[in-house]
Order: C-alpha cells, then sequence, then structure tokens
C-alpha cells in the first residue's frame, strides 16, 4: 500500500492548501488565458477555500486581479 501520510495529515488538520498549490493554479489558469483572454472579464469567482488568508486561491485571484480583468 502507497504511504499517503502528508495526505493523511493535512486531512486531519483541514489543510487543503496541500491539494492546491499556487503553482497549480497558476498553471491551470494560465491554461484558460491562452484559450482565451477574456474568460474572467467582469466574471464573480467563489474561491474554495476554508480560509482565505491562507489560501492560495486567494492570493492568486488578488494578485491578478486586474490582469484577469474582475
Amino acid at each position: 500500500m502507497p504511504n499517503n501520510t502528508n495526505l493523511g495529515a493535512a486531512k486531519a488538520a483541514k489543510n487543503d492548501e496541500f491539494y492546491t498549490q499556487y503553482a497549480d493554479i497558476q498553471k491551470e489558469i494560465n491554461a484558460y488565458l491562452e484559450y482565451n483572454p477574456d474568460t474572467f472579464r467582469d466574471k464573480t469567482v467563489l474561491l474554495p477555500c476554508d480560509d482565505p488568508e491562507w489560501s492560495n486561491f486567494t492570493r492568486f485571484f488578488a494578485q491578478n486581479f486586474e490582469r484577469l480583468g474582475f
């Protein structure tokens, strides 16, 4: 059986950022923007995070607010 100690610890600590690294968010959003630069223009985005102070989703969208066209 594979060792998933880190996953178990993240689940127990409710540390969802283990699953959503900043680089992964950036890569995915950039793929959308390459397809259509106006994908997020004038849209509302609901962020999947438990704590916006520590969320990589919140950090990414806040840092790119103007560029994304919110």
